[in-house]
């Protein structure tokens, strides 16, 4: 038996070599360990003399690192010394075990540890579930303590720091996170965005050397007060974006362009819809049959061109049902039912200057209803759009719509060595049919062979090459650019980025959510510093 407690001892206790092990006791709710200290004595907290009186004894029963899931509580016989310093405040003091036990503490130093970097990673809830899972049950405010008691980081004074912001509120609240860009680790998080903040952050930190930030001006201006003598780098992703945004306005600019490369054949509208086979037992000229005719026509003339059945019934503003009717038949005199009346209607007398009227491009059914109306019309004008309606229908396949804005500038962006045949044939034409869309791709690609080869000594010559041409949303960026030069060019020559700094932002968010953005700032801090 003594063996055994001595290889528990070994196991358990290794770091604490004064432990001794009297006992183990497995009562089916927890494994309880009694152990005790075989030191002679123990020094004062209070005044740091040794002390080997003993004044007496009692027993605490803090929690250790659960077993295969079994929960481990120790049965600790600590001793309580009388302080022979009569100088000293205190009269009597506890022993501590180091490494094991502290004031006032329910769990070992390790269970402490442990659940900490639980509430590290998972923060309340989440945290004391997977805590309960390995057999260490604690409250989501336990774990939430012991994240909050863990000492403040104190990190190495960067030599290249990151900074970029982050929503605590989304639209609202926004702090600052600074990042290290040679170690990749975050450095410290700031409750606002302001440049007075910053500033005395960077201030007392004078080893600081380059600095990559956005093109926010708080961040600017707050690089140029705290360090002075930094090189401020402009993150060369922002330029990038910034440099899309432009060129999508170039592109709306000559949405024009866009619609004569999509552009079909016209087609001739001037013609009526066609007349019913001569060879037709009905007569034509009858109303409701000449009706019926130029429906039937019209909608398989659709049908033929490739249009679906709904796609027919939104054009025409008819039912599902009427469509589906005059689809399924082949022939219109398939659809007559009944004897058809021979009768004139109001709008007779005025169709053939309804017809002259509309090969001469008048096609609006109001101004014409407006026109027959002074030549004696009386009838109203929803007979006169009906009767235009056959017109309007052409049976040709659906126009192909012009390619938007941001689809163009998405063209131009792209690398033409990963651009899609298809698409560089699409781009191809846009360029040849504007002049400026072609000056600004070529102005696009020589920025981003700056920016990817690290030529910042050729901004200048870009500047003044995008001047010349007739590009005015491209020289609003370049008025940010000339703004912030300075940083712009480190940007397009170092090989700092803000790269790693957007990558912790992301991870902020991750953190704000696993916290359902309940948590304080100070628990935040403590997540993405020392997880």
């Amino acid at each position: 038996m003594r063996e055994e407690l001595l290889r528990l001892e070994e196991l358990l206790f290794l770091a604490a070599p004064e432990i001794r092990v009297v006992s183990v006791q497995d009562d089916g709710e927890a494994i309880r360990v009694g152990v005790r200290c075989v030191t002679a004595g123990a020094r004062c907290p209070g005044c740091g003399s040794w002390s080997g009186r003993v004044h007496g004894s009692y027993l605490r029963f803090p929690a250790d690192l659960p077993v295969v899931g079994r929960r481990v509580v120790l049965r600790l016989r600590v001793r309580r010394f009388t302080c022979e310093d009569v100088s000293c405040g205190r009269r009597t003091f506890v022993e501590q075990v180091g490494g094991l036990t502290r004031r006032y503490g329910q769990r070992t130093e390790r269970m402490r540890s442990v659940l900490a970097e639980v509430g590290l990673a998972l923060a309340g809830r989440a945290g004391a579930r997977l805590a309960d899972v390995f057999g260490a049950r604690v409250s989501r405010n336990t774990v939430l303590r012991l994240v909050d008691a863990l000492p403040e980081p104190q990190p190495r004074i960067p030599r290249v720091v990151g900074v970029d912001e982050y929503a605590m509120r989304k639209g609202r609240v926004y702090g600052t996170v600074l990042v290290d860009v040679e170690t990749r680790r975050p450095v410290d998080l700031l409750p606002d965005r302001e440049a007075g903040t910053v500033a005395a952050w960077l201030t007392q930190r004078p080893g600081i050397e380059v600095v990559c930030r956005d093109r926010a001006p708080f961040f600017a201006e707050g690089a140029r007060i705290g360090a002075p003598t930094a090189v401020q780098v402009a993150d060369r992703f922002h330029l990038w974006r910034n440099l899309g945004e432009a060129v999508e306005r170039c592109v709306s600019r000559h949405r024009a362009c866009l619609r004569v490369t999509a552009a079909e054949p016209p087609v001739d509208k001037t013609l009526a819809p066609e007349s019913a086979d001569i060879d037709s037992p009905w007569p034509t000229g009858h109303r409701f049959a000449d009706r019926t005719r130029a429906k039937h026509a019209t909608v398989h003339a659709l049908l033929a061109a490739g249009h679906s059945r709904r796609s027919i019934q939104r054009q025409l503003g008819m039912t599902y049902r009427t469509v589906q009717r005059l689809a399924d038949a082949a022939a219109p005199e398939d659809l007559f039912q009944g004897q058809w009346q021979n009768r004139r209607t109001k709008l007779d007398d005025f169709k053939p200057y309804l017809h002259e009227r509309w090969a001469e491009g008048c096609t609006n059914a109001w101004t014409l209803w407006e026109e027959i109306k002074t030549h004696g019309y009386t009838g109203g004008y929803g007979a006169v759009r009906a009767y235009l309606q056959p017109f309007r229908t052409t049976p040709t396949a659906p126009e192909a719509r012009p390619p938007s804005p941001r689809t163009v500038a998405g063209w131009i962006l792209t690398h033409p060595d990963t651009l899609p045949e298809s698409e560089r044939l699409k781009l191809k034409s846009v360029l040849a049919c504007c002049p400026e869309l072609d000056a600004l791709t070529g102005h696009v690609r020589a920025f981003g062979q700056m920016l990817t080869q690290l030529q910042g000594d050729q901004l200048p010559q870009w500047i003044k090459a995008v001047r010349a041409e007739d590009l005015p949303r491209l020289h609003t960026f370049v008025n940010g650019l000339e703004r912030d030069l300075a940083a712009v060019t480190a940007g397009l020559t170092l090989p700092w980025s803000s790269g790693v700094v957007e990558g912790h932002v992301n991870r902020i968010k991750m953190i704000k959510r696993q916290m359902y953005g309940r948590a304080g700032f100070d628990l935040l801090r403590k997540r993405v510093l020392l997880a």
